[in-house]
């Protein structure tokens, strides 16, 4: 939303700076984007004056001028026909540059005769569209800078243009006026009274305008009038320059107009040439296949259910986003029909985008405009058109009735102070809103508050206890100590799980891995390689194709941050997450987890300047590290079978029992890096924190620390088994060969052929036997033996190897 300063200053009466305004409207929520100082391209221009002029020896169109400037008289060649002797002109010197042309000017020749400088036009300074001579001034003094004559003679061309961005809640401010108010509300001037009389009609108008019963919902309000007998040139200057400083072109008094009060009171209208218009207007559903020629010099077909203004002959407008080019306005335009209707929100937002129209009209209606200024807003056109135009106002014709939006909601003074954390006397929570144009009223500190019509935002307690905050400015909120209820220690305010995760995200970043935030939705594709994908998970509304659906893991997220590293060069990576997957769109169908990916080579060079590439081992104890950190049991399984985007020999699963998944590690299935356009190998760990045991008794300490005095044996046993059996079947078998003695059981070596035979192998494993309470004797030792290789026979089938 762009405005000029002085077209604020017509609805506020303030002396305020510009720089005071664009702070104040920051504070206020408005937020300044930018502001454009029109004078400062302008600077170097100054006042010259013309001693003389003759045609060019070589050229019939130019002028060999003889100009007086601040630095003395300067030869100028001037194509411009009102080129000539006498006149106060506007000088370019030689290293000026000139914003029109964008051009630098230097010193150069022209048909073999030097100039230096130009005298320019007023396009040619983007002052307007004016280019058929140079500028002429009444007055000036020579050398004197032409931004300073132009701010004392009309400094609507030199106005600062300030540009706020819009939050769609705050529809009031796109027209200056709200602007205006809100900045009066805040003390930074007095808001100008608004009257707008009705014009009276002096003859019943031609058109007449209906609202079919279908179409009342999308088009609850419809008005309009004739005025005949209008002129329809171009508009007076101070017009053009408004619209031309906020980025529109003029084109002629009567589009100007619509244009004028867009932005003005946030009131969009359309005007038809009424010797166009076949018999009544009329406010209509389209069929479907319908087409119309729009302003914009585009067709357009509607599809059915799309509200259409149109007359006898067909569709005549879009309504509420575009005019249509048949009876749109030209400069033998005499009779006009100026519309005011109100439009739906939802119903123009959808034509809008199903024709991917881009209007201010539709802009400003899909945000919602105020419904009861439907008719003033075209009392308010009317008056300038015969202002401007002249002509003669009929009667107004009107279908429907403005939407009864008035409602009151009760506001807790003593609550805004609680919810705010400022103390804002109740006085001056009532001027706030009072300002703003609510109606506020009550005893004690509870208040009744009217919502005026033009705030559609205001839906509740919540809402006015935002608008006094802003008026109040949060600039202003004083950091407090929270209260303690009472001394000593507090209670902890995170939950086990919440520590827990903190824990894991801290290990992780501690291991030299860098966090990634992405988000919680993404393609389909992805999706489905981790198991997702599905409708229980799809977005009903998603912002685009790349975030349909809700994420089943977060190894997708990095995969895709991993291939944007690749693809700028970042080939060694080390990536963690730690968020929520979801199963369900349902509450609860999500879980915790925290993930992280490994990428190319890892560890300091060696001598010879190598470095080695990353492997399952890497994230199997990087895996391992972090669940120790969450207080994972230190003896789990290690079990195979996980899901299939990892590599079928090179994964483990880490188990509580085969049914307690804590985490799986291991190398990704190449088809996955390939769907995702990651260059591998890629090293993953996926962990549940959930799935972690939480300790028995809240703050239960660790057990005693077991250490015995006496010394541990060790013996090594060397098993032939089948070649496709596990080791861990083995290690498992010979550990339960005597729980209380066994304290470790670990394989050292693996052997495959010779004298073995086809399909077998042989697994050694080294057994620690620690005692507790005495030496162990050969005679005990050998007993605890002969159990082990019982129990490995009996449930794996091996025999000692001989």
């Amino acid at each position: 939303m762009k405005f000029t300063l002085s077209w604020l200053k017509d609805h506020l009466e303030t002396e305020a700076t510009v720089d005071e305004i664009a702070e104040t409207l920051t504070d206020l929520g408005l937020e300044v984007e930018g502001v454009e100082d029109r004078a400062a391209r302008l600077k170097d221009f100054t006042i010259g004056k013309v001693v003389s002029a003759e045609k060019h020896p070589d050229a019939d169109r130019l002028r060999v001028c003889q100009v007086e400037t601040d630095e003395g008289v300067k030869q100028i060649i001037c194509g411009a026909p009102n080129a000539r002797e006498g006149i106060t002109v506007v000088v370019a010197k030689p290293g000026v540059y000139v914003p029109g042309i964008d051009t630098t000017i230097g010193v150069g020749k022209i048909r073999g005769i030097e100039s230096f400088g130009m005298m320019a036009s007023e396009r040619e300074m983007e002052l307007s569209e004016e280019h058929d001579g140079i500028i002429e001034l009444p007055s000036g003094e020579v050398g004197a800078r032409f931004i300073d004559w132009l701010a004392e003679h009309d400094p609507a061309k030199v106005d600062p243009v300030i540009e706020i961005a819009i939050t769609p809640n705050r529809q009031d401010a796109l027209g200056v006026r709200g602007i205006a108010r809100d900045l009066a509300a805040r003390g930074l001037g007095v808001l100008k009274p608004q009257e707008i009389a009705p014009v009276p009609g002096v003859f019943d108008s031609p058109i007449g305008v209906t609202i079919e019963d279908d179409t009342l919902p999308g088009c609850p309000h419809f008005t309009g009038r004739v005025i005949r007998g209008v002129k329809n040139g171009p508009s007076p200057e101070w017009l053009q320059d408004r619209l031309r400083a906020i980025g529109l072109r003029p084109i002629s008094a009567l589009v100007d107009i619509t244009n004028f009060y867009t932005y003005d009171l946030n009131r969009p209208l359309h005007v038809f040439d009424a010797d166009k218009v076949s018999g009544d207007l009329r406010v209509y559903r389209a069929s479907g296949g319908e087409t119309i020629m729009a302003l914009d010099d585009k067709e357009y077909s509607f599809l059915e259910g799309q509200m259409v203004i149109g007359d006898d002959k067909g569709p005549e407008s879009i309504a509420g986003v575009m005019g249509g080019a048949e009876t749109g306005c030209t400069e033998e335009t005499v009779n006009v029909f100026v519309e005011s209707a109100f439009w739906d929100e939802i119903e123009i937002a959808h034509t809008g985008r199903a024709l991917k129209i881009n209007s201010d009209a539709r802009y400003r209606f899909e945000r919602g405009v105020d419904p009861e200024f439907t008719l003033p807003g075209l009392e308010a056109a009317t008056q300038m058109v015969l202002d401007l135009c002249g002509g003669e106002p009929s009667h107004v014709v009107e279908a429907g009735a403005p939407l009864q939006t008035a409602r009151s909601y009760h506001l807790n003074t003593a609550r805004v102070i609680s919810l705010v954390g400022m103390e804002i006397p109740k006085e001056d929570q009532i001027r706030y809103l009072t300002a703003l144009g609510f109606s506020a009223t009550g005893k004690g500190d509870v208040l009744e508050v009217w919502v005026p019509s033009w705030r559609r935002d205001v839906q509740g307690e919540a809402d006015l206890v935002e608008e006094v905050a802003r008026m109040a400015s949060l600039t202003k909120l004083e950091p407090q100590p929270m209260r303690r209820p009472k001394p000593g220690v507090p209670k902890p305010v995170l939950t086990s799980m919440q520590r827990r995760e903190g824990t894991a995200r801290r290990t992780m970043a501690a291991l030299g891995y860098n966090e990634c935030v992405t988000y919680s939705f993404i393609d389909r594709a992805s999706a489905e390689l981790f198991g997702g994908g599905d409708d229980a998970t799809m977005l009903e509304n998603p912002i685009s194709s790349e975030m349909s659906h809700m994420r089943p893991a977060l190894l997708p997220g990095l995969l895709q941050a991993a291939a944007r590293n690749q693809a700028r060069g970042m080939m060694d990576l080390a990536l963690f997450e730690v968020g929520a997957a979801f199963h369900g769109g349902e509450p609860g169908e999500q879980n915790l987890q925290a993930t992280g990916l490994l990428i190319g080579q890892t560890g300091p060079r060696d001598p010879h300047g190598a470095r080695r590439s990353v492997d399952l081992y890497d994230v199997k104890a990087d895996a391992e590290a972090v669940l120790s950190a969450i207080g994972a049991p230190a003896k789990v399984q290690i079990l195979r079978g996980a899901r299939e985007w990892w590599h079928p020999g090179r994964h483990g699963m880490i188990c509580l029992g085969p049914k307690k998944v804590l985490g799986v590690f291991g190398e990704l299935h190449p088809k996955i890096l390939a769907a995702m356009d990651v260059k591998g190998p890629a090293m993953a760990f996926t962990l549940w924190p959930g799935e972690v045991p939480m300790p028995r008794a809240s703050g239960a300490s660790r057990g005693a620390l077991a250490i015995s005095d006496l010394q541990a044996v060790e013996r090594d046993f060397a098993f032939v088994v089948d070649a496709d059996m596990e080791a861990l079947n083995l290690v498992n078998a010979a550990a339960g060969a005597d729980k209380a003695l066994i304290e470790e059981v670990r394989v050292f070596d693996e052997f495959i052929g010779g004298s073995l035979g086809e399909g077998r192998k042989s697994i050694a494993l080294t057994v620690r036997m620690q005692p507790r309470d005495k030496t162990l004797t050969e005679d005990e030792i050998e007993a605890v033996g002969a159990k082990i290789v019982e129990k490995v026979g009996k449930a794996t089938g091996g025999v000692l190897r001989g």
